[in-house]
């Protein structure tokens, strides 16, 4: 899979590029606050629906302007295809090939995306929120019946939740029932992705630390105990009903999905609490390299990897793990970072050079390293 073109207008503070990536390696540097971010942000929404920063539609509209534009080239399984969103306040409208589409999920395996930031490091010691948004996002990627599934859980919970909040309790039983029903969906298809995603994680991790400790990433979700989406949905169903009264006094449905967690562990100790900053990084580093595994395993090549502010999160030896990953792919990287040549392309045949400056990118060659 590659990006062969990408084309931005009006898309934060980019007001007009026309980007031409190498195949391989490509290295966007330039100082803080100058568009670095937004141009990887501006390729991942080309197979997204959400960014992988949490912002909102008005966000992405450059200073003064109504709207925003992409437009980008893919190159996919010898099929070369053309992916066109525009973005205004009130909405998006995304184009495949020159014809409107209608859900987001005709998005699904155009342009596979795993993007690797300070965020995902950081996530390790945020809160359950954090880890959740990162679940949810990674599992679109790869299982086109979530983002419905999904949709669907958070319009019954908005329902309800106002409800909790009427004097009128009509209809609570019905919408209790309905949450249950579809939040039952939700905890049998983040488990099974889970476990999938564990066992690779547990290897690249493996050979990271050199066999010397084990990781593991568990979804664990509080109250459900069955593995059978029935028996999963009674007990949620049971959950519901022991803190309804809870949940009328706070207006607010408060046990489910929505608040449930990812468990990061290290030799089976919570990793937030005794991982070093380095353990930490290294597991998020494992963490990306499967997810690389489970796209290339599901769509059988693989995705494009964003590594933004890359030389920050990883020192040499870090780095060297990655690079002697990737270099065993026939994978297409986007690097950003405030120095030209970080040590993850020391190895790189060859790499593209891109400077950014005040949203404006300029092409300043193809390097190659011996």
């Amino acid at each position: 899979m590659r990006l062969t073109r990408l084309s931005i207008a009006d898309f934060r503070n980019i007001g007009s590029v026309r980007f031409t990536p190498g195949r391989c390696f490509n290295l966007i540097h330039g100082r803080n606050g100058q568009g670095k971010t937004n141009l990887l942000e501006a390729i991942y929404l080309l197979g997204s629906p959400r960014s992988f920063r949490n912002a909102r539609l008005p966000d992405f509209i450059r200073h003064g302007e109504q709207r925003a534009h992409l437009h980008g080239e893919v190159e996919s399984a010898g099929i070369h295809g053309r992916i066109g969103l525009s973005i205004e306040n009130a909405g998006r409208r995304v184009e495949l090939d020159g014809k409107g589409i209608q859900r987001a999920s005709d998005l699904y395996g155009r342009i596979n995306v795993v993007v690797f930031s300070p965020d995902d490091t950081a996530m390790v010691r945020y809160g359950p929120e954090t880890r959740r948004r990162y679940l949810d996002r990674t599992i679109y990627m790869c299982d086109i019946g979530y983002l419905h599934c999904w949709h669907a859980f958070q319009r019954i919970l908005k329902q309800r939740n106002q409800l909790l909040k009427n004097s009128d309790k009509s209809g609570l039983d019905t919408w209790t029932e309905q949450l249950a029903e579809t939040g039952a969906e939700i905890i049998v298809r983040r488990r099974r992705f889970v476990e999938r995603l564990n066992g690779m994680l547990q290897r690249h991790y493996g050979n990271i630390s050199a066999g010397e400790e084990t990781a593991s990433v568990a979804y664990e979700p509080e109250g459900i105990n069955s593995q059978e989406q029935q028996r999963v949905r009674e007990e949620l169903l049971e959950l519901f009903q022991r803190s309804q009264q809870s949940d009328i006094r706070q207006g607010t449905t408060t046990a489910g999905p929505h608040r449930d967690d990812l468990k990061f562990r290290l030799d089976g100790r919570p990793l937030k609490s005794f991982g070093s900053t380095g353990q930490q990084k290294s597991f998020v580093l494992a963490l990306k390299m499967a997810e690389i595994d489970n796209l290339t395993d599901i769509f059988g090549e693989p995705p494009l990897l964003l590594l933004d502010d890359v030389s920050s999160e990883l020192d040499d030896a870090r780095s060297g793990n990655l690079l002697h990953f990737l270099l065993n792919m026939d994978i297409q990287v986007f690097m950003t970072t405030t120095q030209r040549s970080p040590v993850l392309l020391g190895a790189a045949a060859h790499c593209a050079v891109f400077h950014v400056e005040h949203g404006n990118l300029t092409f300043e060659g193809n390097e190659k390293h011996e």
